[in-house]
């Protein structure tokens, strides 16, 4: 996407100037969460691939996350990961 705009070649006094759109191609999940099953108290690492860098954003049902002590969310390029800290049934 950053690539669009005019561009032009020149030769001598002459130039052709010709404008170049991108379209961005959609996200999809190269690497989908995997279910996990852990002890109450401990901490979990759940992580996924995409396709590209995107912004994403968490959720435990339709319950959006927000970063805190017991959640971070970090994201490395690609790849996107939500750990959660000091497990509770409800976390289920």
């Amino acid at each position: 996407e950053n690539d669009a705009g005019d561009y032009t070649c020149v030769c001598g006094d002459k130039q052709s100037t010709a404008s170049l759109a991108v379209h961005a191609l959609p996200v999809f999940f190269k690497k989908e969460l995997k279910n996990e099953e852990v002890q109450e108290g401990a901490s979990v690492s759940l992580h996924c691939e995409l396709t590209k860098a995107a912004p994403v954003q968490w959720q435990i049902g339709s319950k959006v996350l927000k970063a805190s002590d017991r959640y971070q969310m970090r994201q490395r390029g690609t790849t996107v990961e939500l750990v959660i800290h000091d497990l509770d049934i409800k976390d289920a």
